[in-house]
């Protein structure tokens, strides 16, 4: 008797001090050296690729935004956002595909509304978007209807609309879309990309200063 309490003491002093150490190891000091090594090499990724405008943090280079007036550069839709309708105690925005398939009639009409509008708010005095014109991303949302960037494409369609709005010159807002698209990750992974935020601040910019 004595010598199962005493070995149940035993063990239950080294699975306390086995919780001890892998609590101090995985608890404290795994998390400390990760966010060492985190903000020593790549600080702007590990808080969250924070954009700043005017010394204040605009948002995320990783998260579009939505709602930007037709005298900037539009984002791809966001068709996959919603509102959470279970606890409505606060106003969470819900993130996530459609789940439509292609040929599903609400999809169809989403896309040709779309297009309907591309086309006419980008249609100007001597420069007019054809439907057929419309690039993909222009009348689609991305999985999470969050994606920041566009294509080079709906970027170089938009240029005259905002060039005309803020009256620039349809060069100098070219030359602004060229200077901030990006090419393929590593020159060969994904699609070259024009950063939605990131363009609109230097817009913003750029009009301040004429």
């Amino acid at each position: 008797m004595n010598n199962s309490v005493v070995n149940t003491a035993r063990l239950l002093g080294a699975g306390l001090r086995a919780l001890l150490v892998l609590t101090l190891v995985t608890g404290v000091i795994y998390p400390l050296v990760v966010t060492g090594i985190a903000q020593g090499l790549f600080p702007g990724k590990a808080n969250g690729s924070e954009v700043k405008a005017d010394g204040k943090v605009v948002g995320s280079s990783l998260i579009g935004q939505q709602g930007y007036s037709l005298g900037y550069f539009q984002p791809r839709p966001a068709n996959g956002l919603g509102e959470n309708s279970v606890n409505t105690q606060y106003k969470l925005i819900l993130s996530g595909a459609t789940n439509l398939a292609a040929d599903n009639k609400e999809l169809v009409k989403q896309v040709e509304d779309a297009k309907a509008k591309v086309s006419k708010d980008n249609s100007v005095p001597g420069y007019t978007v054809k439907p057929e014109d419309i690039p993909a991303d222009a009348v689609t949302s991305s999985a999470s209807g969050l994606d920041p960037d566009i294509s080079p494409a709906y970027a170089d369609l938009q240029v005259h609309r905002v060039a005309e709005r803020n009256g620039l010159t349809v060069d100098r807002v070219q030359k602004l879309v060229d200077d901030h698209t990006e090419g393929r990750t590593l020159g060969f992974i994904g699609e070259p990309r024009v950063n939605v935020l990131e363009l609109n601040i230097a817009l913003k910019d750029l009009v301040a200063k004429d």
